[in-house]
């Protein structure tokens, strides 16, 4: 069962990519957010014990734990791929979204 979330939480997100999805144009970050939602869920409330909540976080803490995936200080191998996409610009506007996002 915990394979199977490994599997669907990682590669659910990167066939995203693939597609042509993954990248936000002109600042629309829907293409993110459905990447997020794999495995945080839609509305931030991840369904898994395994993985955080998102929604009502402090964006500053969200933007600062994403820069830690993109920069190695913390490891997860799944955000590491994810994060290391994102342009600063884009880290700090998923932050800001989640952080508005009720608990």
């Amino acid at each position: 069962m915990a394979a199977m979330r490994i599997t669907s939480c990682f590669f659910f997100p990167m066939l995203l990519v693939l597609a042509g999805a993954g990248r936000a144009q002109a600042g629309d970050l829907s293409a993110v957010f459905a990447q997020c939602a794999a495995c945080h869920g839609a509305d931030g409330i991840a369904k898994s014990a395994d993985v955080p909540h998102l929604a009502g976080q402090h964006e500053l803490y969200l933007f600062n734990q994403i820069k830690a995936f993109k920069t190695g200080r913390r490891a997860h191998k799944e955000m590491r791929y994810m994060s290391r996409q994102m342009s600063e610009a884009e880290m700090r506007d998923i932050a800001r979204h989640y952080a508005t996002l009720p608990r």
